[in-house]
Parts: structure tokens; sequence; C-alpha cells
């Protein structure tokens, strides 16, 4: 692990290099997160809501053992499992959280479209800002500024929402007929996907890796949907199993919860690095990508009367001025000791050692020599089950690539292609400045 500088004080005027990490990772989690959501357009295909998240979970059950697989490897994972074992029940707890939210996006998607369903669910940052402050003692100490940046912000935020499901309920977009059970399931989405980011708080105020996190996360999110789909879908359940129609949609739902894990594994950074104030915000740019997707990819918005595309464009515009307000608000040094205190309470009460910890949040070697010589083993092991690992994954989605098919959807490719371009640059330039800066501590 490279060396790394002292933390140095930050201002609103310059800010502190974590700051810029997690605001780069926020917004490479919004262009993922809002690409993921893509593929459950498959529900127009005839395949239940419960199906669908069923087979975009089994994606994302493979993609979070995958990459932090590859990135650190299963010893390092396992370690830092044993050394924060009182995080574990919490962690699938967040991962029943995201499940149940993932399968109500699927409803609204098919009831309102990806186009009005990604603002209104991604009100959830008022959500994340009560229990970031409540919690974590997040802007305790801010500067009027920021409390300014913080409470304006959120109050676009909800009027955007509220302007959205306005233009769904009086449009005449073909969902329209639907839109109250498309609302009211976005609505519930915001909910539990905002207080999900409790459990990511503390984990990393403990010193926890989120990649570390993800891996058992995911034990909670498969358990979920898996039960959803048996009681409430059974037939559902057994289509995706047995039923030769569902197998060529396979690799695009899988393909859309391995998007979602790089898109989730990016924001997890930047809630370690920003808080869940900022982070939540800034990561909804996502709303944007799912704006493009539904519309240039989907072509949502084709058939929409003016008035309609007027509340939709001015509502996804006032939504992203107010989360940029939030996640412009630096964080002052009164605000960081505030961290620093939540982060001591964690040691306290689990009997935590603080170096390794604060080394961990900061994502810079320890300073004790006992420490440094712990992690510097654990990055230095690698075993053939990392191997055999990510072969398994590779195999599982050539053999779906292979009976895959082009959903029987108007879409357009040259707009896939240009998407995809920028997500692909995205991801690599914030994979790289993790790297540069933290290996993925």
């Amino acid at each position: 692990m490279p060396p790394a500088a002292s933390p140095q004080p930050s201002s609103p005027h310059r800010p502190h290099p974590a700051h810029r990490l997690g605001v780069l990772c926020a917004l490479a989690a919004g262009a993922w997160l809002g690409a993921a959501e893509a593929p459950t357009k498959l529900v127009n295909s005839g395949l239940s809501p419960y199906a669908v998240s069923l087979c975009m979970v089994a994606g994302v059950f493979l993609a979070r053992w995958t990459i932090p697989t590859l990135a650190q490897g299963t010893r390092q994972v396992f370690a830092d499992l044993a050394r924060n074992r009182h995080l574990i029940p919490i962690a699938i707890l967040a991962g029943m959280l995201w499940a149940v939210a993932n399968t109500l996006t699927v409803f609204a998607i098919r009831d309102v479209g990806l186009a009005i369903a990604f603002p209104i669910w991604n009100t959830n940052t008022l959500i994340g800002i009560f229990w970031g402050r409540l919690l974590f003692g997040e802007l305790k100490g801010a500067s009027p500024r920021n409390v300014a940046k913080v409470v304006l912000g959120a109050s676009a935020i909800v009027a955007a929402a509220i302007l959205l499901g306005f233009s769904t309920l009086h449009g005449s977009g073909p969902h329209a007929t639907r839109a109250a059970s498309g609302i009211f399931a976005a609505l519930g989405a915001s909910l539990l996907w905002g207080t999900m980011y409790v459990p990511y708080r503390k984990a990393y105020l403990s010193g926890m890796n989120p990649l570390s996190f993800v891996t058992i996360f995911t034990i909670g999110e498969l358990a979920t949907v898996l039960l959803l789909a048996l009681t409430l879908d059974p037939a559902g359940a057994a289509a995706v199993l047995h039923s030769p129609r569902v197998r060529p949609m396979l690799f695009w739902l899988f393909l859309g919860g391995f998007v979602w894990v790089i898109g989730d594994i990016f924001q997890q950074y930047a809630t370690k690095y920003l808080g869940i104030g900022r982070a939540i915000p800034l990561s909804n740019t996502n709303q944007l990508w799912g704006l493009a997707w539904g519309a240039l990819v989907f072509g949502e918005l084709a058939h929409a009367d003016l008035l309609h595309r007027t509340y939709v464009v001015a509502g996804s515009v006032v939504m992203i001025l107010g989360a940029l307000a939030v996640s412009t608000a630096i964080a002052t040094e009164r605000e960081h000791a505030s961290t620093h205190a939540a982060l001591h309470r964690e040691c306290d009460r689990y009997s935590l050692d603080r170096d390794l910890v604060l080394a961990a949040y900061l994502g810079v070697p320890p300073t004790s020599s006992t420490a440094a010589n712990s992690t510097r083993a654990k990055s230095s092991s690698r075993s053939w089950w990392d191997l055999l690992i990510v072969a398994t994954a590779l195999a599982v989605f050539i053999g779906l690539g292979l009976e895959a098919r082009i959903p029987s959807l108007p879409l357009s490719l040259h707009w896939t292609a240009a998407l995809t371009t920028l997500l692909v640059l995205t991801a690599a330039t914030a994979a790289y400045r993790l790297w540069s800066q933290t290996r993925f501590e």
C-alpha cells in the first residue's frame, strides 16, 4: 500500500482529498446504478416483478463474490469479517432491505416507467440525511452555509418528486392508468434504501472494508428475494428455473445485477468517505442516467405530450440541483470531529483497535507496526478457491450468454453503445483513483 500523507484541514475552499475521492466514487455510482435498472424493462415481456428481481439478485450474488475476490482475495475478506463479527447480522439485514426495495422498483418501473420511477425513489436522500444526523452526528458543527445547502437541497428534492409524481398522474403516457401503485412502490423503495445506509455507515466507522461488507450483505439479499418469489409468486420462480421461454432473458437480468453491484461498490466507498447525507444525493445522479436510458434507449417519452415532457425535465433539473447543493456542502474540521467521535464510540463499544480502525476508515496504512504487519500479511495471501470463484462466475455468464437473445422491445442500439462507453470510462477513472490512493481500502 502506498504511503499516505496525514490528513490536511478541510475548508469550503479546499476539499479534503477523501472528499474528492468520495465525490468521484458517488458520480461513478450514479452512472452504474442508473444503467442497472434498464434490464428490468423485461417486465414488459411477461415476467413478473418477483421473477425479474430474483434473476437480478442472482446476478448480484455472483458479482458480490467475484469483484471482491478479484480486488483483494477471499482470505482478506474473511479476515475482515472475523474481526468485525458484530457487523455480520446488520450486513445481512441491510441486504434484506435492499432486496425488498429492489423488488418494489420493478413494480414501479412496470407501472410508471423508468424515467419517472427513478426520481421518485431517489427521495431516499431525505431518509439518509435524517438517519445520518440522528445516529452519526452528521452536520453537527456544520457551518450555516452547509446547513442551508443541505436543507434547501433536500427541499428541492422533495419538490421535484412531487412534480414528477403529478406529471405521471395527469400525463398521457402509456403507464398513467397504474400510476398510483407505481408511485407508492417507488416511495417504498425510497424509504428502505434510505434506511439501508445505516448499516453501511456503521460498518465503515468500525473499519470494515466495503468489499468485505458487500460480500456478506448479499446473503440477506438472495435469501429475501428467494423467499419473496417462492411465497408470493411460485409460478414465476418456477418459470425462471424451468421455462425455455425465460432462459434467453436470464443473461440480461444477471448482467443487470452485475452492473448494479459495480455501482453499489462505488456507492459504498462514497458513503465511507462522504457520509450518508452527502453520498446519497450525489450518487442519486443516477436519476439522470435512468432518464437517459429510459428516454434515449427505450423511447419512454416518445409519445408524451409537451406538458408531460416539461414536467419530467423540470422535475429532473430541480432534483439534480438539490442533490448537488447537498453534496457540495464540504465537511469542516468541526464536522470531522463529530465523525471521529462516532468512530471512537464504535471502537469502545466493540473493543476495536483504534489505530487500525482509523487507518481503515481514512484509507491509509496503520501507524502501529503490529497492525501494519497484519495488513501486509492479509493483502499478500491468495487462495486457489479465488480462481475457482472467478472461473465459476465466468462460466455462468458464458453459459447464459450462449442462450441470450435481444429482447423484443423497442430500443436504440446506437444510444446503448454510447451510454455503455461512458459507463466504462467512469468506472475506469474511479477504480484507478481508488487503487492509487487507498488500494481499495
